[in-house]
């Protein structure tokens, strides 16, 4: 993954309060955003695991708010593998200001992987690929 171009989010009007400042909620969103723009990076997007049956829930997400963001600023968000086991996948996060290099928040997201019917899936054994694509993210964000 040489080539990384982390995900980049420019805050729109609708996403802040009447202060200019970035609604809490939306960062999670972000995440979302970020989280797919990487799975889809790393060849193996969310549309491509569900038709092979495959669905990965949230089951929590954190988010420690560090600096306000406001409306018309750029955000970078880096998202990496923090845990990876085959059954549960844990994502992370850095908000990053643009313009002044600040993280202005880090979070997690939690996640299982369940088969159409509900079932807990070991993604090992449902899709080798999906498997091998985030444990090669988790060595990444590891050697960094």
């Amino acid at each position: 993954m040489s080539e990384w171009k982390p995900y980049q989010h420019k805050v729109q009007y609708y996403e802040t309060d009447q202060m200019g400042i970035v609604h809490h909620s939306n960062y999670i969103r972000w995440f979302e955003e970020a989280r797919t723009d990487y799975m889809e990076k790393m060849g193996m997007g969310y549309d491509q695991m569900e038709e092979k049956g495959i669905l990965s829930p949230v089951l929590s997400v954190d988010a420690e708010y560090l600096q306000m963001v406001h409306f018309g600023g750029t955000v970078t968000i880096e998202v990496f593998i923090r845990e990876y086991n085959g059954i549960k996948l844990t994502v992370g996060y850095e908000v990053i200001d643009d313009k002044t290099q600040r993280i202005c928040c880090r979070g997690t997201t939690k996640h299982c992987f369940l088969d159409r019917e509900g079932k807990f899936l070991s993604l090992k054994q449902a899709c080798i690929e999906g498997h091998q694509m985030l444990t090669r993210g988790l060595e990444d964000h590891k050697s960094e």
